[in-house]
């Protein structure tokens, strides 16, 4: 059985250089060229394969630019599970200003799915066996694709008794929600959507997210703040972590690598405050890494353990979790 089964309705193939300066008109000539997979679902996907889980990823493609996507994954040892559409497959470009270390990104419309189309990737989620143990469905919808798609999503993976987690935002957010997922992990701006108004530090967002729990509607979330932290929120317990001490020098996947790690963890049979550590440490390292360096799985898995005990992680009475495991051990 696949432990994970990540979903990405829009994929992409991300373009990326660099220039030494960004200005108007002039011809700028690119030092380096990089093409990688691209989405949410997919970026998922990457992280745990690196990590050493078991996963496969579901997605649409669409003429060149799709197979190219389909290959770029297969060199990665990413199991894919891909449905044809009758439109490209979209490419995004990203642009480093070599003089500032600015990031530019340029992300692209992407594609119209067609009803039949879409409606391929709940027939195709909806047949697979043995079903994964965990549904991961993150990133925009397409064109052409209802709100309710990851909703959808949401009754098939309930029905086959699996975990629904989401990473998305704006409608279909709401509408899968309302249907009711197991964990959901938003930013910022897209817990405001839920939330309806604008908390105004740390303990507010948590405040709001105890009461999107509360409502019967997520069982878990796990709340990036940015420089404020993180929290991860279950109807029983609050785990905080504190904003980690890094120069970043992009926020580019950073959410994708959190969510990534603390799923292998929980796959891994990791608890709820290790896994919680392993994403927060993740996170922080995608941060500060270049956008296009990766280590070999064995060494990724020994960087984030390492950043995993060094990340401030405390509990709803403020005891850091892993000395409060090490007392209950002892």
């Amino acid at each position: 059985m696949t432990d994970i089964a990540t979903i990405t309705p829009n994929p992409a193939v991300d373009l990326s250089t660099s220039v030494e300066k960004i200005v108007p008109v002039c011809k700028l000539r690119g030092t380096s060229q990089q093409r990688d997979p691209g989405g949410g679902g997919i970026n998922v996907a990457r992280v745990v394969r690196r990590l050493g889980g078991d996963v496969r990823a579901i997605y649409p493609v669409g003429g060149a630019t799709g197979d190219l996507l389909r290959n770029l994954l297969d060199k990665e040892g990413v199991q894919s599970q891909t449905f044809s559409i009758a439109e490209e497959t979209r490419e995004d470009f990203f642009v480093t200003e070599v003089a500032t270390g600015q990031p530019f990104r340029f992300i692209l419309p992407g594609p119209r799915l067609s009803a039949e189309e879409w409606q391929q990737c709940l027939t195709l989620l909806s047949r697979i066996e043995p079903f994964p143990r965990s549904v991961v469905a993150s990133g925009s919808l397409p064109q052409g694709v209802p709100d309710d798609f990851y909703a959808r999503l949401t009754r098939i993976a309930r029905q086959r008794g699996a975990q629904m987690v989401l990473d998305t935002s704006g409608p279909a957010l709401a509408a899968a929600v309302a249907e009711g997922v197991d964990l959901i992990k938003p930013n910022l701006r897209e817990m405001r959507e839920l939330a309806g108004r604008e908390p105004n530090d740390a303990r507010e967002w948590e405040a709001a997210a105890k009461a999107l729990i509360h409502s019967g509607k997520v069982a878990t979330i796990a709340l990036t703040m940015g420089h404020l932290g993180a929290v991860l929120v279950t109807c029983d317990e609050v785990l905080r972590a504190e904003p980690l001490s890094i120069a970043p020098i992009s926020a580019v996947g950073a959410g994708d690598s959190f969510l990534g790690a603390l799923l292998w963890q929980l796959a891994s049979r990791g608890n709820l405050e290790q896994s919680f550590r392993y994403g927060v440490a993740a996170g922080g390292r995608r941060a500060v890494e270049p956008r296009h360096r990766s280590l070999p799985a064995r060494r990724r898995r020994a960087s984030c353990a390492a950043g995993c005990h060094q990340s401030g992680v405390t509990d709803s009475t403020g005891m850091d979790v892993f000395s409060r495991a090490a007392d209950e051990n002892s």
